[in-house]
């Protein structure tokens, strides 16, 4: 894979990655509790959790653009669509401060299968695959070197992002309680889905 079509999915999956969301909300509230140690192994669990999609979303998308050239394109703008709702939805929501709550007491392979179940459970994750892939990655050119390259960015990525929010987590408390600030990350979030779901159109 070329560097600048790496460089670029990289920067969309950082943009996407640390959006607040479920995830994110999990890791803060675990950190609070359990501190960074406690808390890494639920982000190695939403690591693995994005890897199953990913492949998912890799192996699947590049046999229906070889393969079914109009579906790829059906699927290509409904992810689209879905990420414009989204945006919408995230620019209009009420702030609702967060009741982000201590928690603790998990061993670390329970914690890790939190975080992985938490993202398997979410469908937004496996959508923003199939809404992103296609506009960044030639999936019908993706090598096996290509694809364990998206696997170590994901993977290294996600780690950073996550780590860094677990690590902030103490100060993030009152960040996670104010209105204007839930405000705030919430329309930027939603700038940020319908920039992804714009460039979708115009690839």
């Amino acid at each position: 894979m070329d560097l600048m079509t790496l460089a670029a999915f990289a920067l969309a999956f950082s943009v996407a990655a640390a959006s607040p969301g479920p995830g994110i909300a999990a890791v803060v509230a675990r950190a609070l509790g359990a501190g960074f140690r406690g808390t890494f192994p639920m982000v190695i669990g939403l690591v693995a959790g994005d890897l199953v999609y990913l492949s998912f979303a890799v192996f699947g998308l590049a046999a229906i653009a070889q393969s079914f050239g109009t579906v790829f394109l059906v699927i290509k703008y409904a992810g689209a669509a879905y990420l414009l709702y989204l945006a919408v939805k995230l620019w209009r929501a009420k702030p609702v401060p967060a009741d982000v709550r201590a928690e603790g007491g998990q061993g670390p392979f329970r914690t890790f299968l939190a975080g992985l179940a938490l993202t398997l459970g979410n469908p937004k994750v496996m959508v923003f695959y199939l809404a992103l892939l296609p506009t960044l990655v030639p999936l019908e050119r993706l090598t096996a070197i290509g694809f364990a390259e998206l696997v170590v960015t994901v993977s290294v990525l996600l780690t950073l992002i996550g780590s860094a929010y677990a690590a902030a987590a103490s100060s993030a408390r009152d960040l996670f309680r104010s209105e204007r600030a839930v405000r705030a990350l919430n329309r930027g979030a939603g700038t940020m889905m319908a920039g992804a779901a714009a460039a979708v159109v115009v690839r």
